[in-house]
């Protein structure tokens, strides 16, 4: 009964709880994030940031833990990135991610929320992999579509 408040509290907590990573980031974090990351990966993610400030940190919020995630959130605070957009992206993650883990415990049990945990640890990149190409396949058959609605049929 109490499911869909302890989404919205867990949501809320992470996104408050990023705030001191994100005032560290804010004040000084350039130098900690080159410290950390060499430098052609800082300027990949500094424009993912400039270019999609909002996905660039919603979709690391929703991956499970192997995923550095506060390297985005000291990215996104060294983009300036704004507070309330800052706030929203992660709380629209978390809240997604502990949404469907809640649902996958509540129909299968909790152990099956461990299994798939299991295997994104064992196998993180093959599933990052198939997240990306899914993903270039569905926007590659968005725009052909896009395209067959454009041109004329002759």
């Amino acid at each position: 009964a109490m499911f869909f408040v302890y989404v919205l509290m867990a949501s809320a907590g992470s996104a408050v709880g990023s705030l001191v990573i994100y005032a560290i980031g804010y004040k000084g974090g350039e130098e900690l994030l080159r410290k950390r990351i060499p430098p052609e990966r800082f300027e990949k993610i500094h424009g993912m940031f400039e270019r999609h400030p909002f996905w660039s940190l919603m979709f690391p919020a929703m991956l499970p833990p192997p995923t550095p995630f506060k390297l985005f959130v000291l990215a996104a605070a060294v983009s300036e990135m704004r507070l309330t957009h800052f706030l929203v992206a992660i709380f629209s993650g978390r809240f997604l991610r502990f949404f469907l883990l809640g649902l996958l415990s509540l129909k299968f049990g909790p152990g099956f929320v461990q299994a798939i945990r299991e295997v994104f640890q064992r196998h993180f990149y093959w599933v990052l992999f198939l997240f990306a190409f899914a993903l270039i396949f569905w926007l590659y058959r968005r725009r052909r579509s896009a395209r067959r609605k454009l041109t004329p049929a002759i």
